[in-house]
């Protein structure tokens, strides 16, 4: 796709149709996570800050994502759920609120639709019917699979040679599949056990593959072609891959006209995940003195298809300018005036350069430089934050952190001006200032700013 987006052009000219990949919520999401939806986040906004409306699904996968990527293993929620002695029903809808209870802290705007796997089984049977009825599936002694043989292109996302290819060493080998690729549209339950999840189905007991849900919600809420489809890169090979082929099988149409994949977040130079046996909530950034939003911030100063390496000392550089950003802005006062255009169209220029977050805060930085009044400039800056999702706006001073020190100094030499001890009071200014901040005095008391 172009990466000019003001060059993009909706299939309906009123609406642009949005598809995120959404949480499987058998445990909480962790930050690595949520960089994919920050991305998303920062796209839909540039959509709409271009003048598009968008209509935005995002799935819940609270069925079906079983252990393994080759159909092979537990199913996530009911092994949670057995860890946990909870109901697959109580995992799935504690970890849905963990999930949108994040999403707000992050300031990440919710989708239009969500939309529950569960929630969707008769449109996951029917579209399993028409595949039948094409020709591509089978039926082994677990389940009923796709066919890859039978698509032309099967692999086209992601470049895929399968000549050759054989089941990865990572996963147990399918003796029924016909070819490696091959992908489960419906698992049978197993025969010696119930589960908690399990539907009737022509083919028999069971629930459905993983993949399946995305391809039958996305239909429905968005028709058979989709403007932009949008996950993490490492949905590329398998389930992105599978959801065209069982798509584009079913309708003889194109799935997605637009992909747009995020980049990994990276924690000791290896990718943060749950099956790496450590990863960090947003729970545990506020236990350690972190604003969710400081996050955020330290997502714009990366590329989304960049790699981003997060580390402590990382995050606190961001807050350390995410304070200054907020002082800055609080200087400015509290009326607004005009954005100014030319600063607008630089920033139109750095957000539509494929989210280009570095540049449009770089564009964001020159306007404090700029010689445009303060009210015009607060204007400015909140024009470009419909974008950045910071919430700017709703800056108030006592959200600027001051450490206890400087605090302490202040308070110490405003009773030093009170007392008229003017000889104190530069002393403990220049000591105040040395630490890096500055210091506006008024008739009774003093007003502290981060220095630039």
């Amino acid at each position: 796709m172009s990466r000019k987006i003001e060059e993009f052009k909706p299939q309906n000219p009123d609406e642009v149709s949005f598809y995120t990949c959404g949480p499987t919520v058998y445990d909480y999401a962790h930050i690595g996570n949520y960089r994919a939806y920050i991305f998303n986040d920062i796209l839909k906004r540039t959509l709409r800050f271009d003048g598009f409306n968008v209509l935005h699904i995002m799935n819940i996968t609270d069925v079906g994502h079983l252990t393994s990527d080759s159909d092979e293993g537990e199913d996530k929620i009911e092994k949670s759920a057995r860890l946990e002695s909870k109901s697959a029903a109580e995992i799935a809808d504690h970890y849905t609120e963990a999930f949108k209870s994040d999403l707000k802290k992050l300031n990440i705007i919710e989708p239009k639709i969500w939309c529950k796997a569960t929630d969707h089984i008769k449109e996951q049977l029917d579209l399993i019917k028409v595949l039948e009825k094409k020709g591509f599936t089978y039926q082994t002694s677990d389940g009923i699979y796709f066919d890859t043989s039978k698509t032309k292109d099967y692999g086209k996302l992601a470049k895929l040679n399968l000549e050759g290819q054989e089941e990865g060493a990572r996963v147990e080998k399918n003796p029924e599949k016909k070819n490696p690729s091959d992908f489960a549209l419906w698992k049978f339950s197993p025969k010696d056990q119930k589960r908690q999840m399990e539907w009737e189905s022509p083919w028999g007991i069971g629930f459905p593959g993983w993949h399946l849900e995305c391809s039958a919600m996305s239909m429905k809420y968005l028709g058979e072609t989709i403007d932009i489809h949008t996950g993490g890169i490492d949905h590329v090979p398998v389930h992105h891959t599978n959801e065209i082929a069982q798509s584009e099988a079913a309708t003889g149409k194109q799935f997605v006209r637009f992909w747009a994949h995020n980049e990994f977040l990276l924690m000791n130079s290896g990718k943060m995940a749950k099956s790496e046996g450590g990863f960090i909530t947003v729970e545990e950034l506020e236990k350690k003195g972190f604003d969710p939003i400081v996050y955020r911030f330290f997502n714009l100063s990366s590329h989304y298809r960049s790699k981003l390496n997060f580390t402590w000392e990382a995050l606190q550089g961001a807050k350390n300018s995410w304070e200054k950003l907020k002082g800055k802005f609080l200087d400015l006062g509290q009326q607004n005036g005009t954005p100014d255009e030319a600063f607008i169209e630089k920033f139109k220029t750095a957000i539509n350069n494929d989210l280009s977050m570095p540049q449009a805060l770089v564009v964001m930085w020159d306007v404090f430089k700029s010689n445009i009044n303060d009210f015009d400039k607060r204007a400015t800056l909140l024009e470009f934050d419909k974008v950045f999702g910071l919430g700017l706006g709703n800056v108030d001073e006592d959200e600027v952190e001051v450490p206890e020190e400087i605090k302490k100094l202040v308070a110490e030499r405003d009773k030093a001006r009170v007392n008229k001890n003017w000889e104190k009071s530069d002393e403990l200014r220049k000591e105040i200032e040395k630490a890096g901040w500055l210091l506006e005095d008024t008739a009774d008391t003093s007003r502290l700013r981060k220095k630039d």
